[in-house]
């Protein structure tokens, strides 16, 4: 069967929804218009679906068979005002589609339509999950909580990402370790505040503040093995109130990035050592608060197989680029990887002649609608050759 064909038939209808999402970008969990919206498409093709997180959804597509395989697209928008000017330009204020997710909630909804056509000769089921809040808390967490991987049970999973990296027409395949974990953590800093003349007098939460973000650098630099990449990075330092105070504490913020979930566990235990252990030598006292926020994502060998085999199929091998390093940014579809074998790429969607070059999470970004097409007859085709092909 020719997906790609099938996609480009309904190019146009899969367009204006996602010009219409583009134009009416929603935020986190409060997801209620994309929701309806969604709901509404569902109900149009006859697809079964349920509520879940809040503002997501869970279609489910029957076929015939016990195997099961799940496709994602994420939803929800980030806090950008839109500079780049468009028919569909963001008509709310400071929201838009800057990360793309405009065109992701489409092709899942693309690739419903089409398999939802052909479930007769589906050897399995498909779960189409719509995750809201992939920009903020991750709403994958919520839905599995929810019980959107089970009933019936998901075998595998396949989720997507626009790359304006990668021209339009490619795919980029990472193997193993696709996203870093993240931890973002908060350190207050309390020492004795006084005059600026006479520093002995007290005890300088400013210069002690200083000696641990330098030290905190050497986690990396010195006690992670350089074939890992690692990254802390201080964001936000905040202390004190007129040149001549020594206050009372300094804050500090920051985000740690690891690739394994050894570093990951070392990362957190060294910074709270170095930390504490500064601060005890300079006589002050500290508070430390880290977050457990989005983990490594992982691709399973297996299924990026059948995807790198389906692609193949859809777009030739020649568009098809095998990226060779990780990337630092985190994805909520990270929790999905940890609970069922899944395969994650990276959608091109550069035109450099539409000057549709700019980054993710930038006020001008854009992409190629041509992608839309790629995506969903890749996902049908990867959904189509799980069920035949994977065993369990």
């Amino acid at each position: 069967m020719n997906f790609l064909e099938k996609a480009n038939n309904i190019k146009d209808e899969l367009i204006d929804i996602r010009r219409d999402l583009h134009m009416y970008p929603e935020l986190d969990f409060q997801l209620y218009r994309t929701r309806d919206k969604i709901k509404e498409f569902l109900e149009k093709e006859g697809i079964e679906y349920y509520e879940t997180a809040t503002t997501g959804i869970c279609g489910i597509i029957r076929g015939n068979g016990d195997k099961t395989v799940a496709l994602r697209g994420d939803m929800d928008a980030l806090p950008i005002k839109e500079t780049r000017k468009t028919s569909y330009t963001s008509t709310t204020g400071n929201t838009m589609h800057a990360c793309g997710h405009d065109v992701h909630t489409t092709i899942l909804m693309g690739a419903a339509k089409i398999l939802n056509e052909m479930k007769d000769q589906l050897k399995g089921n498909v779960k189409l999950l719509f995750e809201p809040a992939e920009e903020t808390t991750g709403g994958a967490q919520k839905m599995i909580e929810d019980g959107v991987l089970k009933n019936p049970e998901v075998h595998g999973i396949f989720g997507l990402h626009v790359e304006p990296e990668i021209e339009v027409g490619k795919i980029g395949i990472k193997r193993d370790v696709v996203n870093a974990a993240s931890n973002p953590f908060y350190i207050k800093i309390i020492g004795k505040g006084g005059h600026g003349a006479y520093p002995h007098r007290s005890i300088d939460p400013i210069v002690i503040a200083s000696n641990v973000v330098s030290s905190l650098q050497n986690i990396v630099s010195r006690e992670i093995s350089a074939v890992y990449p690692a990254v802390i990075s201080i964001g936000k330092i905040n202390g004190g109130t007129a040149q001549n105070i020594i206050p009372e504490f300094v804050e500090i913020e920051g985000m740690m990035r690891t690739m394994t979930l050894e570093h990951r566990q070392y990362v957190k235990e060294r910074l709270v050592e170095i930390t504490e252990g500064i601060c005890r030598a300079m006589r002050a006292t500290c508070e430390i608060h880290i977050d457990e926020s989005y983990p490594c994502l992982y691709n399973d060998d297996k299924v990026v197989d059948i995807l790198q085999k389906s692609s193949e199929n859809v777009i030739g091998k020649d568009n098809i680029i095998e990226l060779r390093h990780p990337a630092m940014g985190v994805e909520s579809f990270a929790y999905f990887s940890l609970e069922k074998p899944a395969a994650f790429y990276f959608l091109g969607t550069r035109n450099e002649e539409k000057d549709i070059v700019y980054p993710l999470h930038n006020s001008n970004f854009d992409v190629d609608e041509k992608c839309i097409s790629v995506g969903v007859a890749i996902q049908c085709k990867s959904a189509v050759d799980f069920l035949n092909d994977y065993s369990i």
